[in-house]
């Protein structure tokens, strides 16, 4: 408070009927409200997704086509909710559950379930308790779990990143006050994956590192090594002592088959490798705002986990305490359940399979378009995303000329590809890259 407002305050009782005072008084506390705290808070840029969807909400183009946002849609182009969801969900209301904390761990069945999902149901690592897993605000939190634990447990501060990631993985672990660099991954000559790349940076990473990987459907290109690649991989891992930390949003929703998804993983730990791991419900179980996944990381063995376990939740509990329980109900009932899990993989690799189909779709119709390019990395690739090729100028063009809205760096989400658009779509890109 200015002296000048203390000395107002000092005298107000006596001055209660003066029009000056009153004037004064007013004047003094605006100018103290007004006093700027923050002046040293620069505007931060805006979401690149963000503004594409605006965009698109703004044009009036009736065959305008949003590709950016990363969520699934039917052949309508509305948001799908899976029926074994609404199933699930009716189950749980019946029961009329109450909602106490679910404890800093999660919903314990979540837990249990997640992991066989992940390692399978007959795994080692599960039947001798080697594996640490907590519920976690999504594959998000998940990630920033593991970002807390290892700036402050691994050895090495520095995280290793494909180039490209997805874009909240560098700032996810930067705040978790970890160091990021980047090993080559993507060749935009052939739209495809860059393995030699890949191999020789990783080779030149320092002995007893943390690398990220894409258990499947990598984004944002769809590209992904093959399982020979992965072998491959695997045993510079071994041989270089490096710790695999794999981010696997797409489990199901890459092929529709939720063990061929989940390979990569497996294999690493058959060869005797232990990893962290990060899930998420958002894209398999279509359960985006519910914020349902987990973290996991495989130890030597139990007592190992257990010591791991007692320091994960040390670090939960201050960053959020405990998290949500409807999503985590929802999903390990469906897990836990025969008769919804089946219906789960069924619904699961519907919504795989239509994207696989739009992808084929979408390479016959820029032939049909007569398109001389090829074209053969869109059915190569896999999952939400696809990396077209397109440049930034033909980026803008295929957006100015046809409402054609997508990410500057030529990525698509498929799930936004339909039926009734592909054609126009097709069109539309033979235009910009003829």
């Amino acid at each position: 408070m200015t002296s000048a407002l203390k000395t107002l305050h000092a005298i107000r009782p006596c001055l209660l009927g003066s029009k000056a005072f009153a004037a004064n008084y007013v004047a003094l506390q605006a100018q103290c409200r007004n006093k700027s705290w923050w002046g040293n808070v620069e505007m931060g840029p805006p979401d690149a997704i963000l503004g594409v969807t605006e965009a698109y909400k703004k044009d009036t183009n009736p065959n305008k086509i949003n590709l950016g946002v990363g969520a699934y849609r039917d052949g309508e182009g509305k948001p799908y909710v899976l029926p074994v969801v609404r199933k699930a969900e009716e189950i749980i209301r019946s029961e009329n559950l109450d909602k106490e904390y679910a404890g800093i761990v999660g919903v314990p069945d979540f837990c249990v379930n997640s992991a066989k999902l992940a390692f399978g149901d007959g795994s080692e690592v599960l039947s001798s308790g080697r594996n640490v897993t907590v519920q976690s605000i999504s594959g998000t939190g998940a990630l920033r779990i593991g970002g807390a634990f290892f700036s402050k447990f691994f050895g090495s501060k520095v995280m290793h990143l494909p180039t490209p990631s997805w874009g909240n993985h560098t700032p996810i672990f930067k705040h978790s006050l970890m160091d990021v660099k980047s090993y080559r991954y993507y060749d935009s000559a052939t739209c495809g994956l860059d393995f030699n790349g890949v191999m020789e940076d990783i080779k030149n990473i320092p002995d007893g590192s943390v690398v990220l990987l894409h258990a499947c459907a990598h984004n944002p290109t769809g590209v992904d090594p093959n399982q020979e690649q992965w072998k491959e991989l695997c045993e510079v891992f071994k041989s270089k002592d490096l710790f695999p930390f794999f981010d696997m949003a797409y489990q199901g929703f890459a092929s529709g088959d939720i063990n061929k998804d989940a390979w990569a993983v497996r294999h690493f730990l058959d060869q005797g490798l232990n990893v962290a791991l990060c899930q998420s419900y958002a894209k398999n179980m279509g359960m985006y705002g519910e914020r349902a996944g987990a973290f996991s990381i495989v130890c030597a063995d139990k007592e190992e986990a257990d010591r791991v376990m007692s320091q994960v939740k040390i670090l939960i509990r201050p960053m959020y305490s405990n998290p949500p329980v409807n999503g985590a109900r929802i999903a390990s009932r469906v897990l836990g359940t025969p008769e919804l899990y089946q219906q789960w993989l069924v619904e699961l690799k519907g919504m795989a399979d239509r994207i696989i189909s739009m992808r084929t779709q979408l390479r016959e119709g820029l032939a049909r378009e007569g398109s001389s390019k090829n074209w053969q990395h869109i059915t190569d690739q896999i999952g939400m995303f696809c990396f077209t090729g397109l440049k930034p100028d033909q980026v803008e063009r295929i957006t100015k000329e046809f409402s054609v809205y997508l990410t500057k760096d030529g990525r698509i989400s498929m799930a936004g590809v339909s039926d009734k658009n592909v054609g126009y779509l097709a069109a539309a890109m033979h235009q910009v890259t003829k």
